[in-house]
C-alpha cells in the first residue's frame, strides 16, 4: 500500500545482549549479537526498492551499525535527539528486577530517576516531527525502541506516555504517513518483521 503523501520508515535496531535480556538500554553502548548483524543484514532486502530523501540514525552504535549492516551507512545524518531514553538510576536493569523495588512502576507514566520522563523524550520526539516535517520526501529512521513508540505517539497527536500501546521488535519496520492530507498523520505500518 503505497501513499502519495511522504513516509517516514522506522527501525528498530538489531538485537543486543540487553535488548533480548530485557534490560533497559539507553545511553550504554551495547554491540549488535550475531543474530542482530544477521537480522540487520537483512534489511538491505526488506527496504530494497525504496528512495529516502534522508537518512537519519541515532548516535547510539547500536542504531548506526543496524544502519551500516542496512546499506545506508554512507547516506546517514547522526541526530543526537533520535537517542533512547535516558533510562538513569536504571540502565542496564530489568523491569522485573525495577518492580521488585518499585511496585507498580511504569516506564511511560512515572520515568526514571536521575533519567528522562516521558516529556523529556517527548519533547525530543516533538523536535524530530518539526524536522520531517520540513523536509519533503520519504525519510528513513534508525533508532531505538522506547524512543520509537514516543515517536510514534506524538506524530499521532498523542500525549508522549502514549508510546505505551506500541510495542517494537528488533529490526522492525513500521511506517509513519498521512491518509487523505498533509494534516491527516497515520500509522501506515507497524513492527513488521
Amino acid at each position: 500500500m503505497s501513499s502519495a503523501f511522504p513516509e517516514i520508515y522506522l527501525v528498530r535496531h538489531g538485537e543486543t545482549e540487553w535488548s533480548r535480556s530485557g534490560r533497559h538500554t539507553g545511553r550504554t553502548d551495547i554491540p549488535l549479537t550475531a543474530n542482530g548483524e544477521a537480522a540487520a543484514g537483512k534489511l538491505i532486502e526488506r527496504l530494497s526498492g525504496l528512495t529516502f530523501s534522508a537518512v537519519w540514525s541515532s548516535p547510539s552504535a547500536r542504531a548506526r551499525r543496524t544502519c551500516v549492516l542496512a546499506g545506508f551507512g554512507s547516506d546517514a545524518v547522526i541526530r543526537d535527539d533520535l537517542a533512547e531514553w535516558d533510562y538513569g538510576a536504571y540502565e542496564g536493569i530489568t523491569t522485573t528486577e525495577i518492580l521488585a523495588s518499585r511496585p507498580g512502576w511504569q516506564l511511560f507514566r512515572d520515568g526514571c530517576p536521575n533519567g528522562e520522563f516521558a516529556a523529556d523524550v517527548g519533547a525530543r520526539a516533538d523536535a524530530v516531527i518539526h524536522a520531517l516535517r520540513q523536509t519533503a520526501g520519504t525519510i528513513l529512521i534508525f533508532s531505538s525502541s522506547h524512543f520509537l513508540r514516543v515517536l510514534a505517539a506524538r506524530w499521532l497527536g498523542l500525549p508522549p506516555e502514549g508510546g505505551v500501546y506500541f510495542s517494537l521488535d528488533t529490526t522492525s519496520i513500521s511506517v509513519l504517513g498521512y491518509e487523505h492530507d498533509l494534516t491527516e498523520p497515520v500509522i501506515r505500518r507497524w513492527n513488521q518483521r
